[in-house]
């Protein structure tokens, strides 16, 4: 899965995570002000970035867009020294691609943050006749928000655009891989769909997934600092009272609560998916066989066949049904739990409209960053059940037994007996 596409995977993977923090925290101390050495200085101490759309080619933007090319490069270079890979090119400098343009619609959804507190604060003194204005200078402010969102809607659709053709050549890269050795796979139950539709599957779900952890750990980034500054302007909370930087004491404990929630209820649901596959690749073999061979594809034993794929659905629709009474609960209280937590700020009349609206907005993009695992639980376990479906072509591929999961059942089957909802793997 990803030896075919990525140049030594677990040294890759480590060195490109280790790269990243030294290239962000030397950003953070130093970095950043060496821009100036090239006409590209940071704000001043007190200067405020630019409200609009212009802030993406202001000075400091500027400088990060050079420095993250030249990380980039470096790292790139290094590679194609050190282990050189035919695809490369796709995998490093497309990857790096993706990732920069998660950051800047992060970005954007910073600047739209920064426009909502001067443009409520503007219009609650209009409402409060304590502000004159026109019309011209109203349309203006609004149609600042408007370009920011032409931007980030037009940055969104060419990044879905690049990610999909980046995926397929990852799929591309698998289905190379796998057919190279197809001699030593093909005897393994289901040896065609894993090699069509699981690395088709496992593309598409990477697909959603990945860039959705990208964009998560990007706006964590983003709006943390954001979230501790803003923490400044609440006093007490519900319950617990006066703490410090509340609001992202609030962010942890609630993402944290979702995630262990909905872990608990989600516990059987990767086996449970992994055994659908098993018995629909059962199913559909067997119909392939009757199409040329009047013996297969009995009535008694398609209909025993089809009647194991009710049972592990049946399974499947009682087991989420809990799941997404947990799920969905989560998901509804979560849109009034900043409320609750700027409740006693509100009454006390501590805080404006447009502090409420950059509070609420910058709480919710941590939370759901926070929330990663909750929002992608469902998509997490379609993912964990074909990892495990490639695992036995990979185990192949290497000469070594198939993993435990596969021999649990490998060995129930050939028994006769029905697998477990959970197997002990």
């Amino acid at each position: 899965m990803f030896v075919s596409f990525f140049p030594q995977p677990k040294l890759f993977f480590t060195s490109a995570i280790a790269w990243s923090l030294l290239a962000v925290f030397f950003w953070y101390f130093g970095g950043a002000q060496l821009g100036a050495a090239v006409g590209l200085p940071p704000l001043g101490p007190g200067q405020q970035p630019p409200i609009g759309v212009e802030v993406f080619w202001s000075a400091p933007f500027l400088w990060f867009y050079i420095y993250f090319t030249l990380a980039v490069l470096l790292f790139y270079a290094f590679w194609s020294w050190y282990s050189p890979h035919p695809w490369q090119r796709w995998s490093i400098l497309g990857s790096a691609l993706i990732i920069f343009v998660v950051y800047f619609q992060v970005q954007v959804s910073v600047a739209v943050n920064n426009w909502y507190g001067p443009f409520w604060d503007y219009v609650q003194g209009i409402l409060s006749k304590t502000v004159t204005t026109s019309s011209g200078e109203f349309y203006s402010r609004v149609g600042s928000f408007a370009g920011l969102a032409l931007v980030g809607m037009n940055v969104a659709v060419l990044n879905a655009f690049f990610v999909s053709h980046w995926i397929f050549r990852w799929r591309n890269a698998m289905n190379d891989f796998y057919m190279s050795y197809w001699d030593r796979v093909r005897g393994i139950e289901g040896a065609s769909q894993r090699v069509q539709e699981d690395t088709m599957r496992f593309s598409q779900i990477m697909e959603g997934l990945g860039v959705a952890f990208i964009d998560s750990i990007m706006t964590l980034i983003a709006f943390m600092p954001v979230l501790v500054a803003l923490s400044a302007n609440v006093g007490e909370m519900p319950l617990v009272g006066t703490i410090p930087h509340p609001l992202v004491f609030a962010a942890l404990f609630w993402s944290a609560l979702g995630t262990v929630a909905l872990v608990i209820a989600g516990y059987k649901l990767p086996g449970l998916q992994f055994r659908n596959q098993r018995v629909e690749a059962a199913y559909r073999k067997e119909l392939v066989y009757g199409e040329d061979d009047a013996t297969r594809a009995e009535p008694v034993k398609v209909r025993e066949l089809f009647d194991n794929v009710r049972k592990n659905y049946f399974r499947l629709y009682f087991h989420y049904v809990y799941f997404n009474v947990v799920r969905y609960t989560y998901i509804q209280a979560n849109g009034i739990f900043s409320l609750l937590i700027l409740g006693p700020s509100i009454v006390a009349g501590t805080i404006t409209l447009g502090l409420f609206n950059q509070i609420s907005f910058a709480f919710t993009q941590v939370t759901g960053s926070f929330q990663f695992l909750v929002n992608s639980w469902s998509t997490i376990v379609e993912l964990l059940s074909v990892h495990k479906r490639l695992q036995a072509f990979e185990a192949s591929i290497r000469g070594e037994p198939l993993p435990d999961i596969d021999q649990h059942y490998l060995a129930r089957e050939q028994a006769g007996l029905e697998p477990e909802d959970q197997p002990a793997a």
